[in-house]
């Protein structure tokens, strides 16, 4: 356990720093909710528009607690056409759903998430947790790795992840 520890703070010093600098991420999080941080973080355009699509950023600006596991504008790039279909106004509860499943209806920081095999999400199935050499990774019907952890707001928590999470098919 002290070796799973130690790695995953040995990730936390490689993949700090995405976006906000520390003294503007402290400045931030006392008063700015999980959506404002992306608004004005570097990377995220992708992942608020379709918050704002979808009318989830209304839902992630209030109490909370929220852990946001971020897809970053990358992440969003990757699925190519399908994001554009995503966007369409009949796509829009679809997208909810693949959103709401990067959300975890508790504050979750990178310590209280590397004994966890698994997480609640609002849309219902569990996100699967595995760390192997202090790498996160996480898992529904396809996979994503935690590239920055603890971004700290008022209402909650983000993890930056490299990939948009997708749910498990349900049986």
């Amino acid at each position: 356990m002290t070796r799973l520890l130690s790695s995953f703070a040995a990730l936390l010093l490689l993949v700090g720093g995405f976006g906000l600098s520390d003294a503007k991420a402290q400045a931030m999080n006392d008063t700015t909710n999980v959506v404002e941080v992306a608004v004005a973080a570097d990377g995220f355009d992708t992942l608020v528009t379709a918050l704002q699509a979808t009318g989830l950023d209304e839902t992630l600006q209030g109490e909370g607690p929220f852990t946001i596991l971020a897809p970053t504008d990358e992440a969003f790039a990757a699925l190519g056409d399908e994001l554009n279909r995503l966007l369409e106004e009949d796509n829009l509860d679809e997208l909810a759903d693949i959103l709401s499943y990067h959300v975890i209806p508790a504050e979750a920081f990178a310590e209280d998430v590397v004994g966890m095999t698994e997480a609640p999400t609002v849309l219902g199935p569990n996100v699967g947790i595995s760390v192997n050499d202090g790498t996160v990774t996480l898992s529904g019907a396809n996979s994503a790795q935690v590239v920055q952890t603890d971004i700290d707001a008022s209402n909650g928590v983000i993890h930056v992840i490299d990939s948009v999470l997708l749910p498990p098919e349900e049986n």
